[in-house]
């Protein structure tokens, strides 16, 4: 359901110029989470999974440090994992855990079966164009598949970028049912890796995906049917490349 719906749109963007556009410190509160790309040891994953679990389980049970760890299942990044904390502000980096044993524990127990640790990044999530309300206080177990798509900006769009992004946005939110969906700002510049914005559908199983969801007539329907080719041209205009990520929530490593 989700994956027709993201195959559709082309999203999303921000202004990629020599300021961002949006600032999580300009906020008053926010949700965002810190997101690390590990590479495993293979032959080592009983150790790996069992160690970063009682870390997780002892250091990032709850709060802005909840921890949680998906699986990367498909893409250029498959096999990797994600460990995930938050929802957080900037400010609470400054309290994060690193007494009592933390560092040493990461250092010691969980590091020595990581291959190679990739970018750390801070997504921050877009509350008006996103829709998770449907998401509030539940885990990574109610919809243990996302449905990641990273987007690069192309250079000088930043003025259609709101258009485009809001004819998306109401058109999700009035599709019939349930359709989680967020929208995540890279708070950081990432050069050559690009990876401006992300957008994520929550699946609650694989088979959502072979659900057609209609995303074009309810567009039409939002939108008038004389606006689909040019929605289509305002994508093409936008977005300079991107890609697609299934990721799978790792209860075990989670430490739930």
């Amino acid at each position: 359901m989700i994956r027709k719906t993201i195959s559709l749109m082309t999203l999303v963007c921000m202004v990629f110029g020599t300021v961002f556009t949006m600032s999580a410190q300009e906020d008053k509160s926010y949700m965002m989470w810190e997101s690390i790309m590990l590479t495993p040891d293979y032959t080592n994953l009983k150790v790996l999974g069992d160690n970063m679990r009682a870390h997780n389980a002892k250091y990032h049970a709850e709060g802005p440090y909840d921890a949680t760890v998906y699986n990367i299942n498909t893409g250029p990044n498959s096999g990797k994992i994600i460990w995930m904390m938050g929802p957080m502000m900037f400010k609470h980096n400054d309290s994060r855990p690193s007494d009592d044993g933390h560092d040493e524990d990461w250092a010691g127990n969980v590091m020595p079966y990581i291959k190679k640790m990739h970018t750390v990044e801070y997504w921050k999530q877009d509350d008006d164009l996103s829709n998770t309300s449907m998401l509030a206080g539940s885990d990574g177990s109610d919809y243990p598949l996302q449905f990641v798509r990273y987007h690069e900006i192309e250079k000088g769009q930043g003025a259609s970028v709101g258009v485009f992004l809001e004819m998306i946005s109401s058109t999700i939110k009035a599709m019939e049912g349930e359709n989680p969906w967020g929208v995540y700002w890279n708070e950081f510049r990432q050069g050559d890796l690009g990876r401006h914005v992300a957008t994520v559908g929550f699946l609650k199983n694989w088979a959502e995906m072979d659900d057609d969801n209609n995303f074009k007539a309810t567009f039409e329907k939002v939108h008038g049917k004389n606006k689909w080719q040019a929605f289509l041209e305002l994508g093409d205009r936008t977005i300079s490349n991107s890609w697609d990520e299934v990721w799978s929530y790792n209860a075990h490593m989670s430490g739930k």
